[in-house]
């Protein structure tokens, strides 16, 4: 999900920025995570992929929101 210019910008950054880098390319990598795993539970056929996309939504989402309260610090 990240590009090659993300990587290369990612490991060019230091300290702050660095950290902002890394927590918007990880909230963007888990978004794409929860759309994944949404397909499945609109469109699963089998009960415990289902079940197992929906707690991955629900960690995702957590993470997310920590990820997006961390960005608030920097």
């Amino acid at each position: 999900m990240m590009s090659e210019e993300d990587m290369q910008a990612l490991s060019e950054a230091q300290g702050t920025e660095a950290a902002h880098l890394f927590l918007t390319q990880m909230i963007a990598h888990h978004k794409g995570a929860v759309d994944m795993a949404q397909t499945e539970i609109e469109d699963g056929q089998f009960p415990d992929a289902v079940e197992m996309a929906r707690t991955i939504v629900a960690a995702q989402e957590r993470e997310i929101e920590t990820m997006r309260q961390l960005l608030t610090t920097l």
